[in-house]
C-alpha cells in the first residue's frame, strides 16, 4: 500500500470545522520600517513571494523544535489570509471574494541561511522553507477588510507591534499580485508580511502574536535534534 500524506488542517474559530491547508504563501518586505531595519530592498519594489510547505504549519499552542542548520532563528509576526475560493488574475476589487478569513502567523526564519542565499543569489528556501516554519492560529472566518494592530511577544515581552494600515501592500492587493503567477485555491494560506522588530528565539522561548479581532497564536519553542544556541546571561 502507498503511504497516505496526512492532510494538515488549522481549526476554525467559532466550530468543529477544520481549514485544510492546500499550499503556504508568504510576502517579503510588506512593512517599509522592516524593510529599513534589514537594510535590502527598495521600498517602491513590487511584492515578492515565496511559499513553505503545508505541512510547516504548526497549530496554535503547539511545540516549534529548534530546526538544524541554524544559530540564528528569528521570529516574524504576520496577518494570515485564507483562502476559501478559486481565482486567477483576480482584479483589486474582487480580491475580498476569494478571502475565506484571517489569522495570526509567524513565519520563522534561519536568518543565517537566509542571509547566507541572498548573498550567493539563491532561493530562499534554506532560510524559509523548512519543518515548523509556519504557525498559523485559528482562522476566523469572514471576508471583510481588518483594522488594527499586530503584535509579537517573546516570554510576555513585547518585541513587534504596527497598524496594519502600514503594509506596503494591503490584502486585495496581494491577493491580486500574487493571482497573477498562481491560481489560487481553497486551502491557500498567505502570511502577509512583518513589521520591524524581528529578533532571535531560543529554546524554551514562548512566542505569541495577537492580531485585534482575532484568536491569538502560541508557541513554544523546544530543543530540536540538533544541539541548538543557549541563552547566556
Amino acid at each position: 500500500m502507498l503511504w497516505q500524506p496526512t492532510q494538515v488542517t488549522l481549526p476554525v474559530s467559532g466550530g468543529p470545522d477544520r481549514f485544510p491547508v492546500r499550499r503556504v504563501y508568504c510576502v517579503g518586505r510588506n512593512y517599509l520600517d522592516h524593510i529599513r531595519e534589514m537594510k535590502e530592498g527598495d521600498e517602491r519594489d513590487d511584492p515578492f513571494f515565496f511559499q513553505k510547505p503545508a505541512d510547516a504549519v504548526v497549530p496554535d499552542g503547539g511545540e516549534v523544535p529548534y530546526p538544524p542548520q541554524t544559530g540564528d532563528l528569528h521570529y516574524e509576526g504576520e496577518l494570515v489570509v485564507a483562502i476559501g475560493a478559486e481565482g486567477a488574475d483576480v482584479g483589486v476589487r474582487d480580491a475580498y471574494g476569494l478571502v475565506f478569513g484571517h489569522a495570526a502567523g509567524i513565519d520563522l526564519t534561519r536568518r543565517d541561511r537566509q542571509r547566507d542565499c541572498r548573498e550567493r543569489a539563491h532561493p530562499w528556501e534554506a532560510g524559509k522553507s523548512f519543518d515548523h516554519s509556519a504557525p498559523c492560529g485559528p482562522i476566523l472566518p469572514g471576508s471583510d477588510p481588518l483594522a488594527g494592530e499586530l503584535a509579537l511577544t517573546v516570554n510576555g515581552e513585547r518585541r513587534q507591534h504596527t497598524g496594519l494600515e502600514l503594509m506596503i501592500w494591503n490584502v486585495p492587493e496581494i491577493i491580486s499580485h500574487l493571482s497573477r503567477s498562481f491560481r489560487l485555491m481553497p486551502g491557500d494560506l498567505i502570511y502577509t508580511g512583518t513589521p520591524a522588530g524581528v529578533g532571535p528565539v531560543l529554546p524554551g522561548d514562548r512566542v505569541g502574536v495577537e492580531i485585534t479581532g482575532l484568536p491569538s497564536l502560541t508557541v513554544t519553542i523546544v530543543e530540536g535534534d540538533t544541539h541548538a544556541p543557549q541563552r547566556t546571561a
